[in-house]
């Protein structure tokens, strides 16, 4: 990120000695007005609220490309030929549907929009009509470049693409959708650089259009769905058959001293953060807590699920901002044979990926999604808030097993208190 910095930085300075330049007061608003939204947004914001930072700045950057393409095709004033014009299309095309997008992204992380699908009947075929519409018009636009109230109107219709194409996914898809907009939005400024003749431009849109793209289909494979499915699944709503209910079990909850003795005494502990430990803000907890077994002679290992958290990466950088060795965070294909020797497993605000349902109940709306192996573990903690379900709404089968302890409360508060027990051991 400091990298990323010093490069935009080097980006403006380059800028703003270009010899074409004929009035800088637009420029030193927006280097002005950039700087007061950007500082606070990088500095204030909280690790919890970093998905949805990510995606105001995937609006922000598709802004940027979309204005681009508007002013450029002004500037040419009707002289477009159709080269330009595809490019120009194409850019404003994708940088219109990544604004609203994003903003609906946003909205629903930051929870000001119902995380839930919405959804009508007709509503893939509606999408369809709106999107197909966009590019007959896009093609007309490459044909008969001149034509202002044509090209206005397709930046409309992809502006209301993208608020449609977003509401009816559910939260527990956001991260694939931040990551497939992010997509969008590089291919918008690969079509920049097509449009105004910037190297730079094009070989760095597609790059981040083209991870962006193939890391959407890597994070829906690690949740068993097809991508199309996620577009238009609309995930998140009540499956068709129930999954099993919890009726007549019951969760045993645990004292944080007995607890931090058994994890005092323990030879290997697999810790799993999840949003929960975003939320508390309690990476900095783990990470001593972790410490502690660790002078005792105990080994200590992260076990990461790829769709943890709200964004890709997520725990990763969570727990970086804690100073956690990276050698002890381990993807779930490495660490899955390792739970059936751990004498612990402390699950830290983690809920689906963690679900034996996903393997054991053919019903359930996250059944064949790989998980991580807790269960295998001999002893299960599990520190949670209450019995509320995550994102996919169902009970977690987890909770019930023999081999399971829950310590109810703040995930910070109660890493606090397991800290200071095991010092007293």
């Amino acid at each position: 990120m400091q990298q990323a910095a010093v490069g935009m930085l080097l980006a403006v300075i380059g800028t703003l000695v270009q010899q074409q330049i004929v009035d800088y007061r637009w420029i030193a608003l927006g280097i002005v007005v950039g700087g007061v939204v950007g500082y606070p947004m990088g500095m204030w914001v909280p690790m919890t609220a970093m998905p949805q930072r990510i995606a105001i700045s995937h609006m922000f950057g598709a802004m940027a490309a979309t204005l681009v393409g508007v002013a450029e095709y002004h500037h040419l004033a009707g002289q477009v030929s159709p080269g330009t014009m595809a490019a120009l299309g194409f850019e404003v095309l994708f940088g219109a549907l990544t604004v609203t997008g994003s903003f609906m992204a946003f909205g629903k992380l930051q929870e000001f929009i119902p995380g839930r699908p919405i959804t009508f009947r007709g509503q893939n075929a509606a999408n369809g009509v709106l999107f197909v519409t966009a590019i007959g018009l896009f093609l007309y636009l490459i044909a008969r470049p001149a034509n202002p109230a044509v090209f206005f109107t397709m930046i409309g219709l992809a502006l209301l693409i993208g608020v449609s194409m977003v509401l009816p996914i559910g939260g527990a898809d956001m991260p694939v959708v931040v990551s497939l907009l992010n997509s969008y939005a590089g291919l918008a400024s690969a079509a920049t650089g097509f449009a105004i003749g910037n190297n730079v431009l094009i070989i760095c849109g597609a790059l981040d259009g083209g991870s962006g793209f193939l890391l959407s289909i890597l994070m829906s494979k690690a949740m068993n769905r097809s991508f199309g499915n996620v577009l238009f699944g609309a995930f998140g709503a009540a499956p068709t058959v129930a999954a099993k209910a919890a009726t007549g079990l019951s969760v045993r909850s645990i004292t944080a001293e007995d607890a931090a003795l058994q994890l005092a005494y323990a030879s290997l502990v697999i810790i799993v953060p999840g949003y929960g430990l975003a939320v508390a803000q309690a990476q900095h907890q783990v990470r001593e807590l972790a410490e502690q077994i660790e002078k005792r002679g105990g080994t200590v290992k992260y076990a990461i699920h790829p769709v943890a958290g709200r964004m890709p990466g997520h725990m990763n950088v969570l727990l970086a901002e804690a100073n956690v060795p990276y050698n002890e965070l381990y993807d779930m294909e490495e660490i899955n044979g390792e739970f059936e020797r751990a004498d612990v497993a402390l699950v830290v605000g983690a809920n689906d990926v963690v679900n034996p349902a996903a393997r054991n109940d053919p019903s359930s709306a996250i059944y064949g999604m790989p998980i991580l192996n807790v269960d295998r573990a001999k002893r299960v903690f599990v520190l949670k808030r209450s019995m509320n379900p995550g994102f996919a709404g169902i009970e977690n089968e987890l909770f019930y097993d023999e081999k399971t302890s829950m310590l109810f409360g703040d995930a910070k508060t109660s890493l606090a208190k397991l800290v200071t027990e095991v010092k007293s051991v």
